[in-house]
């Protein structure tokens, strides 16, 4: 087993934010360490948060880990931030709303950029997750935005899934057309001492009772005002009601198992598209293609096919570098 590995089971901070600094750069002494704690990990619980900018997300957040940090567990926070598309930083603020917990040795904080991801959820998310998980992390948070149909990559990690809005989110039934009417566990509108907060309420709870047809778990429909606290022990239980009914059902390992598949074939998938960009630069036959495609020589996915058919997509292609 790596050092990085050990100091990180021994419930090292130190260790654990080298291991995640590691993942980020893409460096194989993580994977090794990732390897050798796999297996200790499955006991900390997460809870995934999504929904528009100006949701109160972070202070939503902010005020669970205040009342999780009450009971005695532990916390770690991911907060995921979009990339730009024009400077390729991401601004990466939220830690500015959760300043107290800085302090707090059971409280564990890190911010990740989307990188250009697609689903709104960089796949290192779930390494980090179970980097948290395997030291000793009883509670983990990820605060992810999620504004339309395809940012709703928080299903592949989160244990439970909290939707936020809030009175200002628009017509109701617009956004849950949005794609987040099957990801959610929990509905939250948040800044409920907003005007129109029991119309939107209503208005989720109508479209929930047209759209499921005799669920198991039925997504409730939350009101808090998260800067006051208010509503957030309720939050609190019924998160805790969610996770039993899954364990009890046998939907939690199911669940998990699912996304653990999902990671394996994204994996795959990230790291052919990295060679395959590597070729692309170096492969003058590849490049005459692109050009023919171009040129309307051939059609993209003719010419795709082809050239995965072709010798050229061997195993050598695959095991190079």
């Amino acid at each position: 087993m790596s050092e990085i590995a050990e100091r990180l089971l021994a419930g090292e901070q130190r260790a654990l934010s080298r291991l995640i600094t590691l993942l980020e750069r893409g460096d194989p002494a993580a994977a090794v360490a990732m390897r050798a704690v796999d297996g200790h990990t499955g006991r900390a619980y997460t809870v995934g948060i999504t929904g528009p900018p100006g949701a109160g997300k972070s202070t939503i957040v902010d005020q669970l880990t205040q009342l999780v940090r009450s009971t005695g567990q532990t916390v770690g926070i991911i907060a995921v931030d979009p990339t730009s598309p024009f400077s390729g930083g991401a601004i990466l603020g939220d830690r500015i709303r959760m300043q107290r917990h800085y302090l707090d040795s059971g409280v564990f904080i890190r911010s990740v950029a989307t990188r250009g991801q697609t689903g709104g959820l960089p796949r290192i998310v779930k390494s980090m997750v179970r980097a948290l998980d395997a030291a000793g992390t009883d509670l983990i948070m990820v605060e992810t935005v999620g504004v339309g149909q395809t940012e709703l990559g928080i299903i592949s990690v989160a244990d439970t899934v909290l939707v936020a809005l809030n009175p200002e989110s628009g017509d109701a039934i617009q956004t849950l057309k949005a794609g987040v009417m099957e990801i959610a566990d929990i509905f939250l509108v948040n800044k409920a001492d907003r005007e129109g907060s029991d119309q939107m309420a209503a208005a989720i709870t109508g479209m929930l009772h047209m759209a499921l047809v005799s669920p198991r778990w039925s997504p409730p429909v939350m009101l808090t005002t998260a800067h006051t606290g208010q509503g957030i022990e309720d939050l609190w239980g019924k998160i805790q009601d969610h996770r039993q009914d899954q364990t009890d059902s046998g939907d939690l390992e199911e669940r998990r198992g699912r996304q653990r598949k999902r990671e394996f074939i994204e994996a795959v998938e990230e790291v052919l598209a990295q060679r395959l960009r590597n070729k692309v630069e170096n492969d003058p036959d590849l490049n005459a293609t692109l050009e023919k495609v171009a040129a309307k020589e051939t059609d993209p996915y003719s010419a795709a096919l082809e050239y995965l058919e072709s010798s050229l997509f061997s195993a050598d292609w695959l095991n190079a570098p």
